[in-house]
């Protein structure tokens, strides 16, 4: 798989550029540029000092960290995050301490949210008087069951 050139600009020179952990991964860390207490139940929006130029046909989404949310309840309000080609302004995180007890607190260069990029296909509305049918119809929420009730 040959990798996608993603250009990338930094507001401080020690910001560091998105990073993979492993071979194979499909998120690269991004991290905070300030330091950040979030109390329980408290949102913020964090800048990452990162602008990206991404190539049309493409989109960076912003997902939150796994270890983060399940070791201190840390998330992103809005998961995933849509950075879209054509934006070139600082990407922001909206992060959430869920934790109803404790503080999180993040210092300048903690990583705090993954970019994956992906293709997308754009999409052409057609208007019609009615939809064909399908397996599901129009079974919305809980419709292929779940919790018992």
């Amino acid at each position: 798989m040959k990798p996608v050139d993603v250009l990338v600009s930094v507001s401080e020179p020690d910001v560091p550029l998105p990073t993979y952990s492993h071979a194979g991964d499909a998120g690269a860390d991004i991290t905070t540029r300030v330091d950040v207490t979030l109390q329980p139940g408290q949102r913020a929006t964090v800048p990452t000092g990162l602008r990206i130029a991404l190539p049309a046909g493409y989109v960076a989404l912003v997902h939150p960290r796994s270890g983060l949310a399940s070791k201190s309840g840390l998330t992103i309000v809005n998961a995933p995050g849509t950075v879209d080609a054509g934006y070139r302004g600082e990407i922001s995180v909206t992060l959430l301490n869920t934790d109803p007890e404790k503080e999180i607190s993040l210092a300048k260069g903690d990583r705090i949210a993954q970019l994956v990029i992906q293709r997308v296909e754009a999409a052409r509305f057609v208007q019609v008087e009615s939809l064909p049918g399908s397996h599901r119809g129009e079974g919305g929420f809980g419709s292929t069951g779940g919790a018992a009730q």
